[in-house]
């Protein structure tokens, strides 16, 4: 068994820092040994961290397995942990006109319902301080009871956000109908956000914005751990957001990082820094 850290807003943190991005992590961890890992390997990368210590729950551990090349099992140990305990007063401590973009994913909110309106409160702290508000659906159906509860709080986010990510197969889930990938970031787009941008997997990506469709092919990689591709490729598509790149960058450096930490073992391990991610550039061929 190998322990590392990870989890969705873990691995954009760390994809963002690596790409030299001022980032800061939010959550909440308990009074163990595993959180402090946590803590002390997103420093250890560059990452910020606000993350109170809870007395009784315990930090959340996820089980990985690879069954097959290309194929990832995951089970969720995250019932009563530290992080389904966030609640709205572990935010005092952030000062949201301090950022650019908060990023959220549909996971935290599925932990609990203190950890829901932390989200909700959040993101409506970063509206009033006209903070864009980036959206990954990441909807994970084992941490869900109800599916109909699950759509519900996945649009409630949908409506709040500015930039939205979701895979085909989610943005199908929220729309509840089949179409084209263009047709379903139309549908996600008229529930309030700006941009939507579509995860294709080895089809590459697709992104709305300003009426205008832009599409971006994957980058031909040998998969290793396809864990944490979904986070690498928002690190990167967030951060030419911040940088002020037009949409195509945006994906281009998206579709790259994704292929990178697929790559790679590990959640986080393969998110590139900027001087990989220039060397693909420089020879797309010498991958």
């Amino acid at each position: 068994m190998v322990l590392s850290t990870g989890g969705a807003e873990v691995n954009v943190a760390i994809g963002l820092a690596r790409l030299g991005t001022a980032v800061t992590w939010i959550g909440r961890v308990g009074n163990d040994a595993v959180g402090r890992r946590v803590v002390r390997e997103l420093r250890a990368e560059g990452v910020d961290v606000i993350a109170p210590i809870d007395p009784a729950g315990a930090t959340g551990v996820l089980l990985k397995s690879t069954p097959a090349p290309g194929r990832t099992d995951v089970v969720n140990l995250r019932v009563g942990s530290a992080g389904s305990r966030l609640e709205m007063a572990d935010l005092d401590a952030v000062n949201i006109r301090d950022y650019g973009v908060l990023h959220v994913t549909g996971i935290t909110p599925a932990l609990s319902r203190s950890a829901a309106a932390a989200v909700t409160e959040l993101m409506a702290r970063a509206r009033r301080a006209d903070v864009l508000v980036s959206v990954d659906v990441n909807h994970r159906s084992r941490l869900w009871s109800d599916s109909a509860e699950a759509v519900t709080s996945h649009l409630a986010l949908t409506a709040g956000a500015d930039i939205l990510f979701a895979g085909d197969d989610e943005a199908r889930l929220l729309v509840g109908g089949t179409g084209t990938p263009e047709e379903l970031a139309a549908a996600l787009q008229l529930r309030g956000p700006s941009q939507v941008v579509i995860k294709l997997g080895a089809l590459g990506a697709i992104a709305l914005e300003n009426g205008v469709v832009r599409r971006c092919a994957a980058q031909p990689v040998e998969v290793v751990d396809t864990v944490g591709a979904g986070d690498a490729f928002v690190a990167g598509y967030l951060a030419e957001v911040l940088r002020g790149e037009a949409v195509q960058q945006r994906l281009r450096v998206a579709t790259i990082a994704g292929a990178a930490a697929c790559s790679n073992p590990g959640d986080w391990e393969g998110a590139p820094s900027w001087a990989e991610l220039e060397r693909v550039h420089a020879d797309p061929v010498n991958r």
